[in-house]
């Protein structure tokens, strides 16, 4: 089956599936997984460790989204170059992401150097304030609207951990579930659009129309 589009189509039609064909869910989710499993690893390996040893984990995961990508989607949509503004979108992103956690990280020090001077609470708080601007910024300039729904998912699992640590005495300030839960939600969802993305794009030869640019 053959389809002739034009460069500037084709290139909107990539430029999207690289967040609507949930392969971006189930890595999303895998990262989260770190926060369910790494504090029940940390009163055995230590904080640094129970941290570390999620690396060649994402490394595995993402190196086979990687290869899902070009031996799945990519002979279904076809492989363009983007133009100037979707590179310029992506940039933006690439650098806000930084400012973001270059933040993150100067707030986390000012909170270990006053621990003993803050609400027990304050941590959790800007645990949940960070994963939710980190997951906007993700919606907006990638126009990537499940994501709203995941920061709030993420953003309010620090905050129910220690309602369930406080209440119930749940272990380790309730992350393990409450982020456990977040993220097998997360990559089920994944999972479920992957499968629909699946159907809805059958293997097909696109004919790119060169006459056609893409948008500037």
């Amino acid at each position: 089956m053959s389809q002739k589009i034009s460069l500037k189509e084709a290139e909107r039609k990539v430029f999207t599936s690289t967040v609507q064909d949930g392969l971006w869910d189930i890595l999303i989710g895998c990262f989260l997984l770190e926060f369910t499993i790494a504090p029940l690893l940390s009163h055995r390996l230590g904080d640094f460790w129970s941290v570390a040893i999620f690396l060649p984990f994402w490394g595995l995961v993402y190196f086979a989204i990687l290869l899902v990508r070009k031996f799945i989607v990519k002979p279904r949509l076809g492989e363009v170059t983007f133009g100037k503004m979707r590179r310029k979108r992506l940039a933006q992103f690439s650098i806000i992401m930084v400012v973001v956690n270059l933040i993150a990280f100067i707030l986390g020090v000012i909170v270990f150097l006053n621990f003993t001077k803050i609400p027990r609470i304050a941590p959790s708080i800007l645990f949940a304030f960070i994963i939710l601007v980190i997951f906007c910024l993700m919606a907006f300039i990638l126009n990537f609207n499940r994501s709203y729904l995941y920061g709030l998912l993420a953003g309010f699992s620090p905050l129910v951990g220690e309602w369930l640590f406080y209440k119930y005495g749940a272990s380790h300030h309730g992350l393990p579930i409450t982020f456990g839960i977040t993220a097998v939600i997360i990559i089920l969802t994944g999972v479920i659009v992957f499968v629909r993305f699946l159907k809805n794009n059958p293997m097909i030869n696109i004919v790119v129309n060169q006459n056609d640019q893409p948008a500037a």
